[in-house]
């Protein structure tokens, strides 16, 4: 099974990099865009890898408080909202690993795949950040407005999402990462 995995991982990696390349030949590989098609390959990338690795948090992030759902200042954000948007749309199936399914997948599972989903964007958004940074300094300073816009639409809002996730499920005793329970 390994194997299979690791085949899938390079197959996608090498058709990653030949559309990035097919891609940079017609925009330019100077084109900003070009960065958030990295960071979303790099998404792509990691949960392809799942099966092999998972990324993990850092290790002071990686606990959360069984009390964050119930937090004025995820309410004040509208991170529940996100979430019913999530959950009653299609864009559930962007990473469908993170819900129950009919109760099927047990509440162990769901949490690994919900930390792991959380790390994934948390790396995207720290390897992503300076690349704005570098768009603003350079003078693409719409550029990099709209990639603080997406960078919170998509990383920030799913770590906080995928944070209040991981806290309900550490009120009904699942551990992992959560305050008062094992890794």
């Amino acid at each position: 099974m390994r194997w299979r995995s690791t085949t899938k991982l390079v197959l996608v990696a090498i058709f990653f990099a030949v559309t990035f390349i097919m891609l940079a030949d017609v925009i330019g590989y100077g084109s900003p865009w070009l960065g958030l098609l990295l960071m979303f390959y790099f998404m792509g990338l990691a949960k392809i890898a799942e099966p092999l690795f998972v990324l993990r948090m850092p290790g002071a992030l990686r606990e959360v408080d069984p009390a964050l759902p119930k937090a004025p200042l995820y309410r004040r954000l509208g991170v529940h909202g996100f979430g019913s948007l999530l959950r009653n749309t299609p864009l559930r199936y962007f990473n469908a690993s993170v819900y129950r399914l009919g109760g099927k997948r047990s509440l162990a599972a769901l949490q690994a795949q919900a930390a792991s989903a959380e790390a994934t964007h948390f790396w995207a958004a720290v390897l992503f950040t300076p690349y704005i940074v570098y768009l603003g300094a350079r003078g693409y300073l719409a550029e990099a407005a709209l990639f603080v816009v997406v960078q919170i639409a998509f990383n920030v809002y799913p770590i906080l999402h995928l944070r209040i996730v991981r806290a309900r499920l550490a009120a009904v005793g699942v551990s992992g990462g959560i305050r008062g329970g094992r890794e």
